[in-house]
């Protein structure tokens, strides 16, 4: 079953210097690839002189990540976009894509230097990071007489879950979103009742 897990709770900003570098981290909540890609096109939009946009996302449960992916964006290679990535891998916070912008101040950091920079940029924005609990959800599609419709309410309330939709027409026709873990109770809550139908839905 699908546990909970962190993700970003709003988009955050940091600055981070070193030897007149600036190292400027963007943290954003990305549910997929596009989103972490329109991340990257905003920063790249608000930040259009910078001489690097280097970024890492990690998408899913941080703890069995759905997908993975970083950007050197034009550093040597290995120097910026896996230092992001490998310190996305130990926070523990998913749905996450960090674009760090950097403006070079004139000082060559060398390859260490570098992945030092990338890695306390990142570490320290994500240190920043407000954060929330997702909790997976399933929908699901119930039929119902009337009759039963406040003690559904106060049944879907209690779990956590909500109301997506209602449709009344000779039936109350709800449609619901409630954690994975409150399916058995759903379940047992049904068991006996008449005149509601179930269904999940696609």
């Amino acid at each position: 079953m699908k546990q909970p897990y962190l993700i970003p709770a709003a988009m955050l900003e940091h600055c981070y210097e070193v030897k007149k570098s600036k190292f400027i981290a963007r943290v954003y909540h990305a549910e997929d690839r596009a989103a972490a890609m329109a991340a990257l096109a905003l920063a790249q939009h608000d930040y259009p002189d910078a001489r690097h946009h280097c970024w890492a996302y990690l998408l899913g449960d941080p703890r069995q990540p759905s997908s993975a992916a970083f950007s050197d964006d034009g550093e040597p290679s290995g120097t910026a976009g896996k230092p992001i990535l490998n310190v996305l891998n130990h926070r523990g916070i998913g749905d996450i894509m960090v674009v760090i912008i950097r403006y070079f101040g004139g000082i060559k950091l060398g390859a260490g230097g570098l992945v030092r920079a990338y890695s306390s940029s990142t570490q320290q924005a994500i240190e920043r990071l407000s954060t929330v609990t997702l909790v997976p959800k399933a929908v699901f599609v119930l039929h119902s007489d009337y009759a039963a419709e406040p003690e559904l309410r106060r049944f879907i309330d209690a779990q956590g879950g909500a109301i997506d939709s209602a449709d009344y027409g000779l039936e109350l026709r709800l449609v619901v979103s409630l954690p994975l873990s409150a399916e058995a109770d759903l379940q047992h809550f049904l068991a006996g009742r008449k005149g509601i139908s179930l269904q999940q839905a696609e």
